[in-house]
């Protein structure tokens, strides 16, 4: 008797509740509404199988009838459920981040620049070992106009000339 309790614990783990189901569910038609709203530049970075691809075309088409849209959603929802969407998960958190990837680059090279007009020479001679492609002496031209701006708390046209010279060379 006791052997036989064992294999209905085994098999209740395995058996999802009604509950579970509904919000696995729910989590995946959210999931599609979110790709159908993505733009088609955005969908076409994507790895969608033709199924999902004809899937949006249609999408497209009923976006302005509500209820056609939702039910078309749950279709797709069931479609989704089929393919491994992890590839497709990994594509749209890197769109989702780009921009905060994009800031902390921008913050970096603004970060540069200070550093450059602070400490001159030495740091001068770090980046251009770092960016072989760079002109010593405009570099030292920038950075002693942009230092001259600063120490006139006029932070003008070099100090953005310096930065976007940095921000050609480090990209």
């Amino acid at each position: 008797m006791h052997h036989l309790d064992n294999e209905y614990d085994d098999l209740d783990e395995d058996i999802k509740s009604k509950t579970q189901i509904k919000r696995e569910m729910h989590e995946m038609q959210e999931f599609a509404m979110n790709i159908v709203k993505l733009s088609k530049s955005q969908r076409a970075k994507l790895p969608l199988n033709d199924d999902i691809k004809d899937s949006l075309v249609l999408a497209d088409k009923i976006k302005n009838k509500p209820e056609a849209l939702r039910r078309h959603v749950r279709f797709m929802a069931k479609e989704l459920l089929e393919i491994d969407l992890e590839p497709i998960r990994q594509t749209l958190d890197f769109m989702a981040n780009k921009h905060q990837q994009e800031t902390t680059q921008f913050h970096q090279l603004e970060q540069l620049r200070d550093e450059l007009i602070s400490e001159g020479s030495s740091c001068i001679e770090a980046l251009l070992a770092e960016c072989p492609a760079m002109e010593r002496q405009k570099l030292r031209q920038l950075v002693r106009q942009a230092s001259k701006e600063k120490a006139a708390e006029k932070t003008g046209k070099h100090y953005r000339e310096l930065f976007a010279y940095i921000k050609e060379h480090k990209t």
